[in-house]
């Protein structure tokens, strides 16, 4: 049990380094060969945060644990906005002014809605997982074309031209894309390895595991990026970062175990899991989404995901316990 934990552990550490090197290699790379900042930040960035959540689903689905991939998948949209969302606003309260944000809440809404749609007969299938990776492309595509239509007047064009790096010398940026593409795969690895090992010694399911030990470790770096980003009043980037990866999240993280190894959900998904991450997306589309007074996610209201994740994280302890 000691040596799983410490697989776990270094697990998180490398796959946090290899996403990080992966975006500044990909992104300083783009900016090398003159693509605007907006466009590299819905892209190369949002691509970039749901590295790690990608590469352990693909390698738990690969080694005959898709149980794990799916709650990775569900249980990281329910960390980035109960728990990274409710620590940034509790931290520094946000508020959003960019119209490309307000574009994608009922995105990442319709997403969500057709997820659901897709897992309501309790299976993950290769059509599903098909039908999610077509959606991802359409995303992008879609992110694309706002990239390279909205470069100036977008409020989030300023905010992603100050954190894309710049002055990179471009065999540095293949360097570190190198590297963070070599780390993802033998990271996850190390870490569902781990994970796995866990789950079978305290007698919980991969699932389970997957929605808490998992899911919570991939979000720290959408944590860290969110926190920073709104102690240096990048509203914004801070929200948007998780926006982006939440869509990833459905589908491509939850997209890719279906098209690699399909499997019967377990029954607590639809009943209890599914219900929660819609009501936390539905939560923060009431919160951010400017019906009131302007744009703006409070104290208060992050204190209330925060409550919410907190009180579903103990359901969790309680119901496997």
């Amino acid at each position: 049990m000691t040596l799983s934990i410490l697989a776990v552990i270094a697990g998180f550490v490398l796959l946090v380094l290899a996403g990080d090197r992966f975006v500044t290699g990909a992104a300083a790379l783009a900016r090398n060969l003159g693509v605007p900042p907006l466009l590299i930040g819905l892209t190369i960035v949002a691509f970039g945060t749901s590295a790690p959540e990608m590469a352990v689903s693909a390698t738990a689905a690969w080694v005959g644990n898709p149980g794990l991939a799916i709650g990775n998948a569900i249980g990281s949209n329910i960390a980035n906005i109960g728990l990274v969302l409710g620590i940034t606003a509790l931290v520094q309260p946000l508020h959003v002014h960019s119209n490309t944000l307000r574009r994608e809440f009922p995105v990442l809404f319709a997403i969500t809605l057709l997820t659901l749609a897709l897992l309501l007969d309790g299976e993950l299938g290769r059509f599903d997982g098909a039908v999610l990776i077509a959606g991802l492309g359409l995303v992008i595509y879609w992110m694309v074309s706002i990239g390279r239509a909205s470069r100036i007047s977008d409020p989030m064009t300023a905010e992603y031209a100050e954190e894309v790096p710049r002055g990179m010398p471009t065999a540095t940026a293949l360097l570190w894309l190198a590297l963070g593409l070599v780390l993802l795969p033998l990271s996850s690895r190390l870490l569902v390895w781990g994970a796995v090992n866990i789950a079978s010694g305290f007698g919980v399911s991969d699932h389970v595991v997957g929605l808490t030990v998992v899911a919570i470790g991939t979000s720290l770096p959408e944590l860290a990026a969110s926190v920073a980003g709104a102690l240096k009043r990048e509203h914004d980037i801070a929200l948007g970062n998780i926006l982006g990866s939440n869509m990833w999240n459905l589908l491509a993280v939850l997209g890719l175990p279906g098209l690699i190894r399909p499997t019967l959900l377990e029954p607590a998904v639809m009943t209890r899991d599914f219900p929660v991450m819609l009501i936390f997306t539905v939560a923060l589309f009431a919160m951010a989404y400017g019906f009131r007074d302007g744009s703006r996610l409070t104290r208060f209201e992050g204190g209330l995901l925060l409550g919410g994740f907190a009180g579903y994280m103990a359901t969790l302890v309680l119901t496997a316990a």
